[in-house]
């Protein structure tokens, strides 16, 4: 007589259920902008293999390595794939979405280190400890913003009491960093270039950790600044 050995359904479904809880790292009710087309509603999901956008009348599914570049504020994302427009226009494709709720720190930092390249993370990550911290004004043409500057081990945030104009670049999303005078510092990301106004001197020694950070690994400055002067 052949036996039989059955699974009870709740087993497989707790673990469904558990595989799905482990991928899944952020969730939240978005709608997407469609150009010239009504604006679809439904959910922003991102998990361990890339970002979702899940409706009841259809889903699309960017893998994080099929993903460009990213531009984040509190409830805004869009995202850049390597898509090409349609009816031949130029540039890439571009998926706008709108939050009903902000992104946390956490899962913006998670979403920038996931994809890799260059991004616009305008959701900094508060809670790391800054090794300096300088009150600063971003110059723009709309009037810019007031915020502080802080240096991290990890890269440099602008942080603003309101979120506006609030930015996170890790090192590797700078290209270069400038230092002019004591009361100017400029940021050139690889996705842009942004100024500041100092409203105390910046220190030298401040800046050199920010030159260490930024280019030691190219040109192996690893050492002390007092060995490299032996």
């Amino acid at each position: 007589m052949r036996s039989s050995f059955k699974i009870p359904a709740t087993v497989v479904l707790g673990a469904v259920l558990a595989n799905a809880a482990q991928s899944e790292l952020w969730q939240a009710p978005a709608n997407w902008h469609r150009l010239l087309k009504k604006d679809v509603p439904g959910s922003l999901v991102l998990d361990d293999t890339g970002v979702e956008f899940r409706s009841p009348k259809f889903n699309r599914r960017w893998a994080y390595i099929d993903i460009h570049s990213f531009d984040l504020s509190a409830r805004e994302l869009t995202l850049d794939s390597y898509q090409n427009r349609p009816w031949h226009a130029p540039g890439e494709q571009r998926y706008q979405f709108t939050l009903s709720e902000p992104m946390p720190p956490e899962i913006a930092a998670q979403l920038t280190d996931r994809v890799g390249k260059p991004v616009r993370n305008g959701v900094p990550l508060q809670r790391v400890a800054a090794l300096s911290e300088i009150s600063a004004h971003r110059r723009a043409w709309s009037g810019g913003s007031n915020g502080t500057l802080r240096l991290k081990d990890t890269g440099i945030d602008y942080v603003t009491e309101s979120g506006r104009d609030s930015r996170t670049w890790r090192w590797a999303d700078i290209q270069t960093v400038a230092n002019p005078n004591p009361y100017e510092l400029r940021v050139t990301g690889y996705r842009e270039t942004v100024e500041f106004d100092l409203k105390q001197p910046l220190a030298r020694v401040v800046f050199e950790q920010m030159w260490d950070r930024l280019y030691a690994a190219d040109l192996n400055l690893s050492v002390g600044r007092e060995d490299a002067h032996r």
